[in-house]
């Protein structure tokens, strides 16, 4: 719950200033309005996500399994790239925030001032150095960060309580200055709603809720297929989040508002960006407010860690599997060293101006948010819940309003998503045409009839495969294609052959567990095997019947017939086309060794 907190409690240290500076007067009431959608719209819909998405995919996974081949694939590239705006941008625009807090207050070094990019700069390079020592590093300085920072604001929410009961006179101010300016209560409730997508950010822990659900242990029967404690840890998670937020925004934003001049909201006030700590050296004193500000520094430096935690789960469950990265993209450190990197980058582009980057943090939060609501609401009308259907199917509609309003307000921001969109899409292009000719199978099981064809055969001395494009798997089909081949490879009538043929399934993905299952037909003995690729399964196929005979086999094709270019483009799109050849190079590729390298015969 900590590792999500410092992302998403350490908005506290600058919503309570955006929502005075975005309602004014009407500040509680549009804080309201966030916590009503926080409790009654992302929280039931996070804890739906949780259910059904429980390997730390989060919504992207639902909303995959919707759309079938490639449609699906560029879906979860297009979530992928506003996943990593939204984290990337938690990792620079709070490293931003926290440096800003730094030289904004009074004790700071003079050499702090004009150095916003270094000190931004060294506080990612210390999140990244966290992340380098490991999962379990980071969280116990999240428990620690969170633990003192929530301490810290419940002592300055109270003492502003306090001052508020004790100057009564400042509420029936704000009361009359409210009905002077606006005397209607329909408008404050019109206004509140309108300037709820300046409010959005207050939502920013959920989507990394669900995405560190791995780390939760669950119980000691928790099954790979329905982990259930870990499925009720994460919406405990979740709930107890959002509770904890809900309550310090509502009782932040009321104090900041009755205690702090609207003026000292504005750019270049006392309170812009920093309302809490404002009322701490103000109520508590300089020292206190001093540790209160380092407080706040350390927690906006480190909510960057949850997103990297959220980036480390996530990109390797989707970039790998499908063939668009290298394989090292599974292991932590490499990549904490490019998300660090990245953030750099990003951070030296910004110049480390926490406003120019606001538009591309609020419109990640509220693309993936909407994603979610409309996956739960598919979810629901797929399983016939028509209560559940209507309810997030409003909620949905709430959370893509606010989505559209906020990119038109901050176009930078989708700008922003869509360069880490094409970002993506390149790099999985490249590494997908990179990864063409490797064995992609993680897996390769026979089954006994299957295994009974292989190792007669092995017994003789040879193992003979022809390949077989599949059409009506019947007899006739298979004495012809046998017929054919022994006629053009001069395959001795004496020699037994087996026919292996793949049968096509999703060409969009990349590592497989196959099966291969063997099947008699007539008198011709059959192995099938269901894949999305067929020249890099013939070739896993081969090697497995090569690792569990001792025999290395030899594989008959017939000459695809059409243009070889097209052919190429074929099978990277569509996991056909140029069959022996490609067979032919996937096997080079994996086995250096000529005499154990199964042979590829084209006639």
């Amino acid at each position: 719950m900590c590792l999500t907190g410092v992302d998403y409690f350490s908005t506290l240290g600058y919503q309570p200033a955006i929502a005075a500076l975005a309602a004014g007067l009407i500040s509680p009431f549009a804080t309201v309005v966030l916590v009503v959608l926080t409790l009654a719209g992302a929280l039931p819909i996070y804890r739906r996500v949780a259910e059904e998405s429980f390997r730390g995919s989060g919504s992207i996974a639902m909303l995959e399994r919707l759309l079938p081949w490639w449609a699906g694939k560029l879906l979860v590239l297009v979530l992928l790239g506003f996943a990593a705006t939204d984290f990337i941008i938690t990792i620079t625009l709070s490293a931003a925030d926290a440096s800003a807090h730094a030289i904004e207050n009074p004790f700071a070094p003079a050499w702090f001032h004009g150095n916003e990019v270094f000190i931004t700069l060294l506080l990612v390079g210390l999140l990244g150095a966290v992340f380098l020592m490991g999962f379990r590093e980071a969280i116990g300085i999240a428990v620690l960060l969170v633990a003192v920072y929530l301490a810290q604001n419940v002592i300055v929410v109270s003492v502003s309580i306090v001052e508020v009961f004790l100057h009564p006179l400042d509420v029936t101010d704000w009361w009359a200055a409210l009905n002077a300016e606006h005397g209607n209560p329909w408008i404050i409730v019109g206004i509140a709603l309108l300037v709820f997508p300046k409010l959005a950010l207050g939502l920013s822990g959920f989507e990394t809720g669900v995405a560190l659900m791995p780390q939760i242990t669950g119980k000691h029967d928790d099954t790979e297929d329905r982990p259930q404690g870990r499925i009720v840890g994460a919406k405990r998670l979740l709930t107890t989040a959002a509770i904890i937020m809900s309550v310090f925004l509502i009782t932040s934003s009321v104090v900041t508002t009755f205690l702090i001049p609207q003026a000292e909201f504005q750019a270049g006030g006392a309170a812009n960006g920093r309302a809490l700590a404002y009322l701490a050296h103000e109520y508590l004193g300089p020292a206190f407010g001093t540790v209160y500000a380092i407080s706040t520094i350390l927690i906006l430096w480190f909510a960057g860690a949850s997103a990297m935690a959220g980036l480390l789960n996530l990109v390797p469950r989707y970039l790998p599997h499908y063939g668009m990265a290298p394989n090292w993209v599974r292991a932590v450190r490499p990549l904490v060293l490019v998300f660090t990197a990245i953030a750099f980058l990003i951070t030296i582009i910004f110049q480390a101006d926490v406003d120019a980057q606001g538009g591309a943090y609020a419109t990640g939060v509220l693309v993936l948010i909407s994603s979610a609501a409309i996956a739960v609401t598919l979810s629901s009308h797929r399983k016939q819940q028509r209560r559940q259907t209507v309810a997030f199917a409003t909620v949905s509609v709430v959370f893509i309003y606010t989505t559209v309003a906020n990119i038109f307000e901050r176009p930078d921001g989708i700008r922003i998503a869509a360069l880490f969109i094409a970002g993506i899409l390149v790099v999985s292009l490249v590494s997908r045409v990179q990864r063409s000719f490797q064995v992609r199978a993680t897996s390769v099981t026979f089954d006994a009839t299957a295994r009974r064809f292989i190792t007669e055969d092995a017994q003789l001395g040879e193992v003979l495969i022809i390949a077989n494009e599949p059409d009506d798997r019947s007899g006739e089909e298979y004495r012809k294609k046998t017929d054919d081949e022994r006629r053009l490879s001069h395959i001795p009538s004496t020699s037994s052959t087996i026919i292996l043929e793949v049968h096509l399934t999703d060409s969009s993905d990349f590592e497989e567990d196959l099966r291969v299952e063997g099947v008699d037909v007539d008198k011709y003995r059959v192995m099938r095997v269901a894949s999305g690729n067929v020249p890099n399964t013939l070739a896993a196929v081969l090697l497995g019947i090569r690792d569990i005979t001792g025999v290395v086999p030899t594989i008959y094709f017939e000459w695809t017939e059409g243009n070889p270019i097209s052919n190429m483009f074929r099978f990277l799109v569509t996991g056909s086309g140029e069959v022996a050849p490609v067979t032919r190079e996937v096997l080079r590729e994996s086995e250096t060794d000529l005499k154990r390298r199964p042979q590829v015969h084209v006639s």
